[in-house]
């Protein structure tokens, strides 16, 4: 992770993905068949660009909001922000699809003074809350198109398949801590190594076994963080789609774009940096078969892809640099969170109810 997470290897990758992105422009500016995608580019609108790139900030720092609910509500603001965006330019730049970000979260987590339990089992609440706000966004659409609140499906079957497995991941993902509460434990292995496998599968089993009902908790108490964070990050990044596709003059049906977002989005977490050509592929695709134009939906994919990466890869490259320097400062920035058989109803509650005198 430390040598992943260099200055010099974080300027690798953008130097990388700018190399990647220079080959797809000279891909588009200059094959055969790709007329009118050029003509829609060069007359795309500056100043719907302009609103995705604030419309991606602003997811940016949603993301921040809930990471900061979820984490450690006491933790100071600088230092929340700073871990958050880091998680997104990891995102953006390593090759492990979303793992990336919630290791570097991990690793700088631990470093500020956060126990390894308090990390796992936040880590699955986080990771829980914000896959949350994706799948519950496409069961409301497919609801909304199977009621016909939202006019004909242009694809029923692939938007009640779809709809149908988002209902039944979140059932399996509550399901969880039931079953892993009612396997026995198995004896642990012996030798040095067996010894760190069977902590390690310890350590994920009770992460997941408490990670997944603190999330649960968060939503039952309304957390404005939780909320607002896990809405926005989903709701922000959707946005810079439609502003892309009203750039180049066209706008999607609003059950469309969500629903070409969502499915297509899947593609992503093909294990490449920033998602490159597994987004790209599945939101064009997704978003054709509910009979989208490919010209316009290639432009404005493409265009989508570049702001939501270079976005959060920058902003989160500057941010890992500031993160590196306060851990040198100071050693233990988490240590406020503890302590450490604090549970997250007792923290909630703490924040919530101010303290007497």
């Amino acid at each position: 992770m430390l040598d992943q997470l260099s200055p010099r290897h974080l300027r690798r990758r953008l130097l990388q993905l700018a190399g990647a992105a220079v080959v797809i422009t000279t891909v588009v500016l200059a094959a055969p068949g790709l007329g009118e995608v050029r003509v829609r580019l060069a007359h795309a609108s500056l100043d719907w660009l302009a609103l995705a790139v604030g419309l991606e900030l602003m997811s940016v720092l949603s993301y921040v909001l809930i990471f900061r609910a979820v984490f450690c509500p006491r933790m100071r603001w600088r230092v929340s922000s700073q871990i958050a965006m880091s998680e997104l330019a990891a995102n953006s730049l390593l090759p492990v699809s979303g793992a990336g970000g919630l290791a570097l979260g991990a690793w700088a987590l631990r470093r500020g003074g956060m126990d390894v339990e308090q990390i796992g089992r936040k880590t699955v609440a986080l990771y829980f809350l914000t896959s949350l706000a994706n799948v519950s966004i496409l069961i409301v659409v497919a609801s909304l198109y199977a009621v016909g609140a939202l006019g004909e499906d242009p694809n029923p079957a692939l938007t009640f398949v779809f709809g149908g497995l988002a209902v039944a991941s979140v059932l399996a993902v509550l399901a969880i801590p039931v079953v892993l509460r009612g396997l026995p434990q198995r004896a642990s292995p012996r030798g040095a190594a067996g010894g760190r496998i069977a902590r390690a599968v310890g350590l994920v089993r009770r992460s997941l076994v408490d990670g997944v009902p603190d999330a649960v908790l968060l939503l039952r108490r309304r957390s404005p963080g939780v909320l607002i964070g896990s809405f926005g990050t989903t709701a922000f990044d959707l946005a810079v789609l439609g502003a892309a596709f009203r750039a180049i003059g066209v706008s999607p049906p609003v059950g469309v774009l969500a629903l070409g977002y969502l499915i297509g989005m899947l593609g992503g977490n093909l294990p490449v940096p920033g998602g490159i050509g597994g987004v790209d592929v599945g939101l064009i695709g997704a978003l054709t078969l509910f009979h989208e134009p490919l010209a316009a939906t290639t432009v404005a994919v493409l265009t989508y892809h570049a702001i939501s990466l270079w976005v959060p890869a920058v902003v989160g490259s500057v941010a890992f640099v500031h993160l590196r320097r306060t851990l040198q400062r100071d050693e233990r920035p988490a240590a406020i969170c503890m302590p450490l058989a604090e549970s997250i109803e007792t923290a909630v509650l703490r924040t919530a109810v101010p303290e007497s005198g």
